[in-house]
């Protein structure tokens, strides 16, 4: 799915790919970023118990700063974070595709027919998109860095890659 509408990410893609040093892939795949000041925040508070890689992933969000908006009450019903919330809200207000990894985000994203996409979403396209050499190495780490992975999925979907 190639879409040209603007990308907003969430507090897990954030982390992992600091983690990771890949915050740039996103930057090469998404044709506009924001990451609501709630999100900002969110990891802002608990990199404090973090590695230093989460400073590194709240520095570069702040380049994509966008104010948080109100959230709508079809969002605030899913009792969601206040992160994943403002993601979704700003996506509605914005038609934008929602960056999440959370299962209960994700489901409430796909219940207002937001277009989404998570961490290994990003990496798997980064490949196809010939960013990567390849993917297994950074799906990996995403893995040792406790990303709960569905095995038949990721291998499936390496395999589609050839790897």
């Amino acid at each position: 799915m190639v879409t040209s509408k603007p990308w907003v990410v969430n507090a897990s893609p954030l982390i992992l790919l600091g983690k990771l040093n890949r915050l740039d892939l996103l930057e090469h795949i998404a044709p506009s970023l924001h990451v609501p000041e709630g999100v900002i925040r969110e990891v802002s508070v608990g990199g404090r118990q973090r590695d230093p890689a989460t400073a590194v992933s709240v520095a570069w969000a702040q380049a994509y700063r966008h104010p948080d908006v109100p959230v709508l009450p079809t969002v605030a019903h899913w009792d969601l974070g206040a992160g994943e919330s403002q993601v979704i809200s700003l996506c509605l207000q914005n038609t934008a595709l929602a960056v999440l990894d959370d299962g209960e985000a994700r489901a409430c994203a796909r219940s207002h027919e937001l277009p989404l996409i998570g961490t290994l979403g990003i990496i798997l396209r980064a490949r196809r998109l010939g960013l990567l050499l390849a993917a297994r190495p950074l799906i990996d780490q995403l893995i040792a860095e406790g990303s709960f992975l569905d095995k038949t999925l990721v291998e499936r979907e390496l395999a589609k890659l050839g790897e």
